[in-house]
């Protein structure tokens, strides 16, 4: 209990719960932790900004530098928002993939399977969670993890949810194997955030 707590005081802060076991703490105190918690305060329009970026790096679990690379890659984009661009780069991340492919309960689980290798693009692991996923990479639990306890509790579905898998992943969760059908689109992507006022916090 006491390692979930920092994410569910980040979960208050940010407004949004960050893992499944937070869920339960935030309904029951969806306001900022601290003495002043409850406390409507007026937030200025760098505050609104600066905690949207907040939100989007920490559902991504990444560092501020990371988030900024991205930023600057999607700006220069030229094909769509570059909103919508930053979103879809963020969810090609190798742990990224994993989570949404349902390996893995929350995105610091999906982390923790790449950097220890228990995952394969293409056949060979890979042990980079910012590793971009491009269309047609297989994503898949290595063989001689499948045994592992999380492994065999994520074939059984136990994560997947009730609602469908990502349309731009095609998905045997019993074969613990993913493949990327193509680019995520925004709409698709269960990120609560408005990315509009994140490009605008890096464009000021």
């Amino acid at each position: 209990m006491n390692k979930s707590r920092p994410k569910v005081r980040l979960s208050r802060a940010l407004g949004i719960p960050l893992t499944p076991k937070s869920v339960e703490y935030f309904e029951r105190r969806p306001y900022p932790p601290g003495v002043h918690g409850r406390r409507r305060r007026q937030q200025s329009d760098y505050s609104l900004r600066l905690r949207e970026k907040q939100r989007l790096r920490f559902q991504y679990d990444i560092g501020e530098k990371q988030l900024r690379r991205v930023f600057d890659e999607a700006a220069k984009n030229r094909t769509g928002k570059t909103g919508d661009v930053l979103v879809s780069l963020l969810e090609r991340r190798l742990d990224a993939t994993v989570l949404r492919a349902g390996f893995a309960r929350t995105i610091y689980q999906a982390r923790q399977f790449v950097t220890h290798r228990h995952i394969t693009v293409n056949g060979k692991r890979v042990d980079k969670p910012s590793y971009r996923v491009e269309e047609g990479d297989v994503v898949q639990v290595h063989e001689r993890s499948r045994p592992m306890t999380p492994f065999l509790t994520a074939a059984a579905g136990a994560h997947v949810g009730s609602g469908p898998t990502a349309p731009y992943l095609d998905v045997s969760i019993s074969n613990l194997t993913a493949r990327v059908l193509r680019d995520p689109v925004r709409t698709e992507v269960p990120v609560i955030c408005n990315e509009q006022l994140v490009v605008e916090f890096y464009s000021r």
